[in-house]
């Protein structure tokens, strides 16, 4: 392979390996959220019919 070959891969790969361990520090640092957005309403005996 030509020297310009392997400045392009060692570029390329080294931007892929750095961008994946900047978004997985990103994710294991993140702050938790006080709150739940996701969560079940209870139903109430009589609206069954109505959801």
């Amino acid at each position: 392979m030509t020297p310009g070959g392997w400045i392009t891969m060692i570029i390329s790969v080294g931007f892929v390996t750095v961008l994946f361990a900047y978004c997985v520090w990103r994710v294991l640092t993140s702050h938790k959220p006080d709150h739940d957005l996701g969560h079940i309403e209870p139903v109430h005996k009589d609206q069954v019919d109505e959801r």
